[in-house]
């Protein structure tokens, strides 16, 4: 048994979370952004207690201690070991997939995206004033799976030069393999085409599965990709806003610098730096724990779907705590199908359509929340759907 609590709930509202605060009405029960309703590992919060206590938040610099947490941490947890000078900290994901993206294109150019894919990887293309390439992955019963053949043919345009690998995948919930893996490289690799690995849902990983880092697989890998990863999923500290890129090579790696000075996230804040060297450090059987009750409550609402809504469809994951649910069978629209479950179920999720076309006709469930609370939010989309069928 956990001897940490993932069971009680804690009244969040009126605390500035976007979670929580934005919906207003405090009867609706919000299962839609990706962070958790659990507090985060202990160790943190001491360290985080005592950087308060000494009472001066001045500019932060960030020390050995916080490459060495790094490097201890992907080395021991999936084997990668990288060297320091590749390691460039930023605030977060998003802007670091920004930065890559304007050090590694130019504007006019294609990125491949595979869909339904996180939403911000789109604004980030369009940002940089590329385009959109979209690779779709394939729902075989539930399970997504690449469709290499479409990727090696949009891989193949002159003007497609990078591709945003989700490894593993938000919103399906896929930990890719390392046979997938190698062939996403071999084919962009033949056409010229950077991978720019977002991993920042890495060390959700349910029991048994195993994380695969991209770079990791060999020297051709590591010299033509940059990665990006976080603690802020795994445990619970987005709003402390730190994130690193991995760029083993020197010259990407100058750009994506200099692209980080540019857009001003080459400043970091002194909780963010504490807060990353007590996770990895001091917190990995708190993220253990954590794991194994998220898969606890993957099995939930797989067996709740299976027996009270059938209707329905749960895509088989491997990581992450987003539930990433088929409801085709509804002849509704995600939007539509969201607007009445917080209209009439004071349910709010996540409408696929977010994520793409390819997401039209899902939803999205934050199932990172106490069990009591993920009962609630199953009964209460039961409720709305069973006057639908």
């Amino acid at each position: 048994m956990s001897t940490f609590d993932f069971d009680t709930i804690i009244n969040r509202h009126h605390t500035g979370s976007a979670k929580w605060d934005s919906p207003h009405d405090e009867s609706v029960l919000p299962m839609w952004v990706a962070d958790m309703d659990f507090r985060t590992a202990p160790p943190i919060i001491d360290a985080l207690q005592r950087r308060v206590a000494h009472g001066i938040f001045g500019y932060a610099s960030v020390p050995d201690a916080y490459f060495q947490a790094v490097i201890d941490w992907f080395t021991r947890r999936h084997g990668f070991a990288m060297q320091r000078e590749w390691i460039l900290y930023t605030s977060g994901v998003v802007p670091a997939l920004s930065a890559i993206l304007k050090a590694v294109t130019q504007p006019g150019d294609g990125v491949i995206v595979q869909t339904p894919a996180y939403n911000c990887f789109f604004s980030s293309v369009r940002n940089m004033q590329c385009q959109l390439v979209e690779n779709p992955l394939i729902n075989r019963n539930g399970f997504y799976q690449m469709d290499f053949d479409h990727l090696e043919k949009v891989a193949a345009q002159p003007h497609v030069t990078a591709m945003i690998l989700c490894n593993p995948h938000n919103p399906v919930g896929r930990a890719w393999r390392e046979q997938e893996l190698r062939r996403v490289g071999e084919i962009c690799f033949q056409h010229g085409v950077m991978v720019i690995s977002d991993e920042i849902h890495c060390d959700l990983m349910f029991p048994g599965q195993t994380h695969q880092p991209f770079a990791a697989l060999g020297e051709e890998f590591l010299r033509h990709s940059v990665t990006t990863h976080s603690p802020s999923k795994s445990f619970n500290i987005a709003g402390l806003q730190i994130a690193n890129i991995i760029a083993a090579d020197e010259r990407i790696r100058a750009r994506v610098d200099r692209a980080l000075n540019i857009h001003e996230v080459c400043d970091v804040n002194p909780f963010g730096v504490t807060a990353l060297i007590a996770a990895y450090n001091d917190s990995e059987a708190w993220l253990d724990a954590l794991t194994g009750y998220l898969h606890q409550n993957y099995e939930l609402v797989r067996d709740f779907i299976a027996t009270h809504l059938p209707q329905l469809q749960l895509t088989q994951q491997q990581a992450t705590y987003l539930a990433w649910i088929d409801c085709r069978s509804l002849a509704m629209s995600s939007t539509q199908l969201t607007e009445r479950l917080r209209r009439e179920g004071k349910l709010m999720l996540n409408a696929g359509t977010v994520y793409g076309d390819a997401g039209e006709g899902y939803l999205r469930l934050n199932m990172a929340c106490p069990r009591e609370q993920l009962m609630d939010g199953l009964n209460r989309l039961r409720a709305v759907i069973s006057q639908l069928s």
